[in-house]
């Protein structure tokens, strides 16, 4: 490997998807140990730029990050896999496919080549159920037939923005740089179903509990979330992950419920079959700091609202979530 090549190394660090917050904030420091430049990923990912790293450990960027990996197993039991490669795109589809070695790194263009281009089109970091459909039924099945389309065809296929993209990324190519910054507080809850799940109505519910469970989190904690992420894992081992922005910061079920239904809309998972849901409140600030209380015109949101700190009560009490929307008990596994 060059010099060049050594101050463009990039890892994406997957933890497991069962990793909560504080073991995450772990990897997260370990990380920092090795580069400034860390930038997090929530709820279980991390991106670093090791500008230089292999030079002051003197151990070359595989070797590095089979170190980061012992010591995250060793120090916090968190089982993580690695991507490494000169791209954030290569890297988080390499980390994806870490398998039990749990390090993949590529090493040079022809390794990057090597490993993209015979991967199904839907492995591809980005890319979305809907338009590796619309890539399959065009007849671009893998990584490799999508870099060898012409630009014009795949942006009319999937748009002009979006298509470049993803083009680009089937070709190694991702000009995103890593912003090393401090990871803001959030909380997440998971859930796992028994069987891959199609049902949209199962799905659905889940994430209703999802939000239930979070909102009832940081309510008790007197906080408001500016932010929800949504991580869908799918069967395969592939997950896509959408974050949305509130209007205004909240801490009601019914707002986080909102932001995390048009995410879900928006993954358009008619026929994927998943495997797991992870919801993330994130920005939490402290509830004093928020917009407050406004009067709504409408009364029937009001009358949710009102009852909301009982429900909390309720639940807090009995210590089990006694009380959820009614919608969340629907096939939730």
């Amino acid at each position: 490997m060059s010099e060049r090549d050594r101050d463009h190394v990039i890892w994406h660090v997957r933890c497991h998807p069962d990793t909560g917050p504080d073991v995450y904030r772990h990897v997260l420091d370990l990380a920092a140990e090795f580069t400034p430049v860390v930038q997090p990923l929530p709820p279980t990912a991390l991106v670093a730029q090791l500008r230089g790293a292999s030079r002051v450990f003197s151990e070359d960027p595989r070797r590095l990050a089979q170190r980061f990996r012992l010591q995250a197993v060793a120090t916090y039991g968190a089982l993580v896999h690695v991507g490494v490669a000169d791209t954030w795109a290569t890297a988080a589809t390499a980390s994806a496919h870490a398998g039990r070695a749990g390090v993949l790194h590529l090493p040079d263009h022809r390794a990057v080549e090597a490993f993209l281009h015979p991967l199904p089109v839907d492995a591809l970091h980005g890319i979305g159920p809907a338009q590796a459909d619309s890539l399959r039924r065009f007849g671009l099945h893998t990584v490799g037939a999508l870099a060898a389309m012409p630009e014009d065809v795949v942006c009319r296929l999937l748009g002009g923005r979006k298509g470049r993209l993803l083009r680009d990324r089937a070709r190694g190519i991702d000009p995103r740089t890593i912003t090393a910054h401090r990871m803001p507080e959030s909380t997440s809850a998971h859930t796992a179903f028994r069987r891959d799940e199609t049902d949209a109505a199962s799905v659905r519910a889940a994430v209703l509990d999802l939000v239930a469970t979070v909102g009832e989190r940081i309510r008790r904690r007197d906080q408001v979330a500016r932010k929800v992420t949504l991580t869908v894992g799918l069967a395969g081992g592939a997950s896509v992950t959408r974050t949305r922005t509130l209007p205004a910061a909240s801490g009601h079920t019914e707002d986080l419920r909102s932001a995390a239904y048009r995410i879900l809309d928006g993954l358009a998972l008619q026929r994927a079959r998943v495997r797991r849901i992870v919801l993330t409140a994130e920005d939490l600030t402290a509830a004093e700091e928020g917009p407050g209380t406004q009067l709504s015109l409408d009364p029937e949101r009001e009358a949710r609202l009102r009852i909301e700190p009982v429900l909390d009560r309720l639940n807090a009490r009995w210590g089990h979530p006694v009380v959820r929307p009614a919608a969340a008990y629907r096939n939730v596994s």
